[in-house]
């Protein structure tokens, strides 16, 4: 393999990994997992999950991130069932924003529905929100928990400049990206928790790094078959590949080494992440439930080799409720 500039950051490439069902699980735990909030998943899931007193913004926020955000809708039932709610509809305002990009045909529509968030934004916080399901449960979110306006005008304006299609300069502007919009939804799921803490602070920063490189990664090969690349120059640059390589889903080595460098900068923050464990209060594991998502495709694409068209990629993980339960059990991240 190239000389990788993370190499130091990663296990050897070639990993085995455990069972996860290998050991049958405690018997307190087995009685307890038939009621997982979700796992047959259908329109009455969703409506017991919300409970007896759902409005129908309420339920539209469920029914949007099932759909859209389906590991975000995990993680947001396993949250307090005082948190779930304002938890659905913060993920929910995510996914409208992360949507504007492939729903506009012109950057200049996309920026006025950005404007839009903008304007809601704005009147949520005078007490006037529009009549839109996410802007209704958003403004419920932020009167009941006083969420900051900051983090909500950071992801926003952070999904406006990406309404360019650019590729990432190097991989700290693919971090900064990540920490404006992931690194700030984990610090309003905090808030939601009501947690301010600095030590879970830097956790949430270095877990939403994390998840952005993640979700570059992951998306790679839908970008490429509308023939776009977005993963970072210079790493690109470091290996010698070219777009074109990445848009004939070249298995070449050294596009593999690109790969293998990116993915390895998410590892890398996920291990800055759990070096606050001890330091961090226990009520704020919760938020930090999405890493068992990232985890498994760390694995998964280390296992494949860094192929990051391998078909293994692109299937889901049918074991992630049951992993995500198990997690939220042990008290880690």
């Amino acid at each position: 393999m190239a000389a990788s500039m993370l190499g130091s950051a990663w296990l050897p490439r070639r990993l085995i990994v455990p069972g996860l069902c290998r050991r049958r699980l405690p018997q307190h735990m087995r009685v307890r997992s038939h009621r997982l909030p979700e796992l047959a998943v259908s329109g009455r899931s969703v409506a017991a999950a919300s409970g007896p007193g759902a409005s129908s913004t309420d339920l539209y926020c469920l029914e949007l991130l099932r759909k859209r955000d389906y590991e975000g809708y995990l993680c947001s039932l396993l949250l307090p069932a005082e948190s779930r709610s304002a938890a659905f509809a913060l993920r929910a305002f995510n996914v409208e924003l992360a949507q504007v990009k492939d729903s506009v045909s012109e950057k200049t529509i996309g920026q006025m529905r950005m404007q839009f968030w903008k304007n809601t934004v704005e009147d949520i916080y005078c007490d006037s929100p529009p009549h839109q399901p996410v802007a209704i449960e958003l403004w419920k979110a932020i009167k009941r928990h006083n969420l900051t306006k900051r983090w909500l005008m950071k992801i926003i304006d952070e999904r406006e400049k990406n309404l360019d299609d650019k590729m990432y300069r190097n991989i700290q502007e693919l971090e900064t990206y990540a920490e404006n919009t992931q690194s700030s939804l984990l610090y309003l799921t905090l808030e939601i928790l009501g947690i301010k803490d600095l030590h879970a602070d830097h956790a949430a920063s270095h877990i939403g790094k994390a998840q952005g490189i993640v979700t570059c990664l992951r998306a790679t090969p839908y970008h490429g078959s509308r023939r776009k690349v977005f993963l970072p120059m210079d790493i690109c640059m470091l290996h010698g590949v070219s777009q074109e390589d990445f848009l004939r889903k070249s298995q070449d080595k050294n596009v593999r080494d690109v790969i293998y460098d990116i993915a390895s900068q998410a590892h890398l923050h996920l291990k800055h992440a759990r070096s606050f464990h001890k330091s961090v209060p226990v009520k704020a594991f919760p938020a930090f439930l999405p890493t068992v998502a990232l985890e498994d495709y760390l694995k998964k694409i280390q296992r494949v080799d860094f192929d990051i068209f391998h078909p293994a990629l692109q299937q889901k993980n049918p074991l992630l409720p049951l992993s995500l339960y198990i997690q939220s059990w042990r008290k880690r991240y």
